[in-house]
């Protein structure tokens, strides 16, 4: 397949900037973010004077902060290591040892900055958030976006607040000391290109959007399944709970993407008020409804992972039932369900088509034996796009099987793509916020998942169990199941 090379939407130039990463030794960024920096600027996308200026405590100097990235980025970098680009990456690198509520940090940060434009990142606990915000104003390192040029923005891992009161007063802070067109809220889901592609896939085919609607989809079953456990991220995991850290954003995104009304535009805001307009249609889930809608559970053996309290009632795997009240979706559910230490790891979205209405190929028997069309979006691994149908198979008799057209991104395009984060970076230096939370969409979203926290923290019954490497908790197959439906396997 020979692929579209002229760009449909062409990116503006990346300026030269600063980056101050806030949080620079710890796990994300030696996993994810100084690697994906040296990516780009393996393929020439950072622009020339970039500076990364690392702030963090646990290493002393910028020779061991030099010597700590370059074994993350030999270990961790999507592209491989060579030493002619680590050379021009280590002159970029500058570190500031200090900690966040230190009046002297910011001092030396605005020494290693001198002027120009510059993006703050926060990889830093959510409790962090206010005050490091508060001392980057009070120290004037965050430019009046009414001045234009130079330019400052600031980007903030999830989760975004822990609550929706605690979301809207977060935003009310950030507001106080930032433009919105300055914050950037990071969803690295938004980042993948498989992601990216729904819109592509659903809105550039004509073929399937006709069939995009409760006339022709049965159901939609979203899945987030990990087959890690915490990995270090125990004490930040016990306060957080499946529910916050991936369907709160990430999956709500996803069935955004899947659901919402082609926008006006591609441009940003757009783009995020379809998504928007998503959530405001989604049924409340609320009350005792909260406990017939969803599941939750924990896998057994949390309780002896680090950092988790011995009596901890954090769930580790969710299963909800939404409906979206909208002429286009009425009627449809879209399951969601997320969860760690099972089977397989594997993000997808499976759209399920109503089954055929009269069987034409003998007994009734031979019909029930067929699946229904399923077209699925596969997020990662194996990156891609799959759709079953049902087909005759060959031979003298009349005989029908299900049968599969699978596309990977691998083989069609020959090549690997971009880590979530690097795109991301990109849009943060070009100034697009389209893969980025906006603060409507920020609260709307923590408005449908607060009342659902409030009921699960009043259940005082214990939680389901269910043992790692398995598909999830028994109780959401009931969930399920009592739908006549069942899940996709994760096998």
């Amino acid at each position: 397949m020979e692929a579209t090379r002229e760009a449909l939407v062409t990116e503006r130039r990346v300026e030269p900037c600063a980056l101050v990463l806030f949080g620079a030794t710890g796990d994300l960024a030696r996993r994810k973010l100084v690697p994906g920096l040296f990516n780009l600027m393996r393929g020439g996308h950072l622009p020339d004077g970039f500076r990364l200026i690392g702030v963090g405590r646990s290493v002393e100097s910028l020779d061991e902060f030099r010597g700590m990235q370059e074994e993350a980025v030999r270990r961790h970098s999507r592209t491989g290591f060579d030493e002619a680009t680590w050379e021009r990456f280590s002159r970029a690198l500058d570190y500031v040892r200090g900690d966040l509520d230190d009046a002297a940090t910011y001092a030396a940060i605005g020494k290693a900055l001198e002027s120009g434009n510059r993006i703050f990142y926060m990889a830093v606990p959510p409790s962090s958030f206010a005050s490091t915000l508060e001392h980057l104003h009070r120290h004037g390192l965050i430019h009046d976006p009414g001045r234009g040029r130079p330019w400052s923005r600031v980007m903030i891992e999830k989760p975004f607040g822990h609550d929706l009161a605690s979301a809207r007063e977060l935003n009310r802070m950030a507001a106080s000391f930032l433009d919105e067109s300055q914050l950037y809220r990071i969803d690295h889901y938004l980042g993948k290109e498989t992601v990216q592609n729904i819109l592509v896939f659903r809105f550039g085919n004509s073929i399937f959007e006709p069939l995009w609607n409760r006339k022709y989809i049965d159901h939609v079953q979203i899945t987030a399944a990990e087959e890690l456990g915490m990995e270090g991220r125990g004490k930040f995991y016990d306060e957080t709970g499946v529910l916050r850290d991936v369907v709160q954003n990430h999956l709500l995104e996803v069935l955004a993407l899947c659901a919402m009304e082609p926008p006006v535009s591609f441009r940003a805001d757009d783009q995020r008020d379809a998504r928007i307009d998503v959530w405001r249609s989604l049924r409340p889930i609320v009350g005792d409804d909260a406990l017939t809608e969803t599941v939750r559970a924990q896998y057994t053996g949390y309780h002896d992972e680090p950092g988790i309290a011995a009596d901890s009632r954090t769930p580790t795997y969710a299963a909800l039932k939404l409906q979206i009240d909208n002429w286009r979706w009425q009627g449809v559910p879209f399951y969601l369900r997320a969860g760690k230490r099972l089977g397989r790891r594997v993000t997808e979205v499976a759209v399920h088509f109503q089954t055929v209405p009269l069987c034409l190929f003998g007994r009734d028997e031979v019909c029930q034996r067929l699946d229904a069309n399923v077209l699925t979006l596969r997020i990662q691994p194996n990156d891609g796009i799959d759709l079953r149908f049902v087909a005759k198979s060959p031979g003298e008799d009349l005989a029908v099987e299900n049968v599969e057209m699978d596309f990977t991104y691998a083989e069609s395009f020959s090549r690997q793509p971009a880590e979530a984060y690097e795109r991301l970076f990109l849009d943060c230096m070009r100034g697009d916020p389209s893969l980025f939370a906006r603060r409507d969409g920020v609260e709307r979203a923590w408005e449908f998942i607060t009342p659902i926290l409030e009921a699960w923290d009043a259940d005082r019954r214990d939680l389901p169990r269910y043992q790692p490497g398995s598909a999830g908790a028994p109780e959401a197959d009931a969930l399920i199941r009592r739908d006549r439906r069942r899940w996709r396997s994760l096998g």
